[in-house]
């Protein structure tokens, strides 16, 4: 990274972070982008079929209790399920026999906006982002669920219907890779209104994104309301607080802007950590009123332990 600049005041809240790292555009060929696709599979099916499938069943609980069959009673068996009128024609106790409807709807709502391509540490958000979007996938995969993606910006930028198979998760991997958004601007709520209007049925809504966005709050009520909303923040330790590091020169990724920062100032860096952690809170308030569970990743650390967390307390709920 090269840095110069001039002083930014950050006390100034515009709903995002100030700037964004950017890498070189270039267009992968068909070679390259199979061995990514392919990669990225190895990894992130292992790692959810080793650490993750138990504990997605387990959590997601499917939509309730369908009668499968009827057998003969046994001691210890419920009293309440005994079927009568089968009872009744053989002259000895029978019970019925349910089972869960399994089958769910994942739906990955994924920020392609400018500022998920930011990252100063092992990887950038967008690819912290594919990887997390993987994993889940395949989890829903090995328990014939199916899934779909939206990606969004400030606008929605593409919709792939949910479906089952692993030709339908690799085309997902695909084009978390390879997808270029046309706009580089943020609209959570715009994103949420269309999410809750062509996703008629109760869904799991995973939304991948910083939340670097204003005015969705009301957007994320009727999300929670109408499905069960995990909302997975994606950042990176510098988000969090400015590096002393002296003048540097800044590029706002959704507005091309160029500002200059003196982070070798004491009130520069304090008022930034101070803007860090009042955002913090506020998502946290969203989330809770909104019945939305939070996942808090960021983007140098490994997002094993926090997923496995998730499962953990969503388990003890249940």
């Amino acid at each position: 990274m090269n840095f110069e600049g001039k002083e930014f005041d950050f006390s100034k809240d515009n709903g995002g972070w100030p700037f964004n790292l950017t890498s070189d555009i270039y267009i992968m060929d068909t070679t390259e982008l199979i061995k990514k696709v392919r990669k990225i599979e190895i990894k992130t099916r292992g790692i959810s079929r080793q650490m993750f499938s138990g504990e997605y069943h387990s959590t997601f609980k499917g939509r309730g209790m369908s009668f499968s069959e009827v057998r003969e009673y046994q001691p210890g068996d419920d009293i309440r399920s005994i079927d009568w009128n089968v009872t009744a024609r053989f002259n000895q106790p029978y019970i019925k026999v349910f089972e869960e409807e399994r089958e769910l709807t994942v739906v990955l709502m994924v920020d392609v906006s400018g500022s998920e391509s930011f990252g100063t540490h092992s990887m950038f958000k967008k690819d912290m982002i594919t990887e997390l979007c993987a994993v889940i996938a395949f989890s829903a995969m090995q328990n014939n669920d199916k899934i779909g993606l939206i990606f969004f910006s400030d606008k929605i930028e593409k919709f792939i219907p949910p479906k089952k198979g692993k030709s339908h998760i690799l085309r997902i991997i695909r084009e978390l890779i390879e997808f270029k958004p046309e706009s580089p601007g943020t609209d959570l709520a715009e994103a949420l209104r269309y999410m809750t209007n062509v996703i008629k049925k109760r869904s799991i809504v995973f939304i991948m994104s910083d939340f670097m966005a204003d005015d969705f709050e009301h957007a994320m009520k009727i999300s929670g309301k109408k499905h069960d909303t995990i909302a997975v923040q994606i950042y990176d330790k510098h988000e969090e607080e400015l590096p002393k590091i002296g003048l540097i020169r800044m590029l706002d990724a959704e507005t091309n802007d160029y500002r200059w920062v003196d982070t070798s100032n004491n009130m520069v860096r304090s008022n930034f950590r101070r803007w860090w952690l009042e955002k913090q809170d506020y998502l946290k308030d969203v989330f809770a009123r909104s019945n939305v569970d939070l996942i808090k990743i960021r983007t140098d650390h490994s997002y094993i332990a926090p997923l496995k967390n998730f499962f953990k307390r969503r388990g003890l709920r249940h």
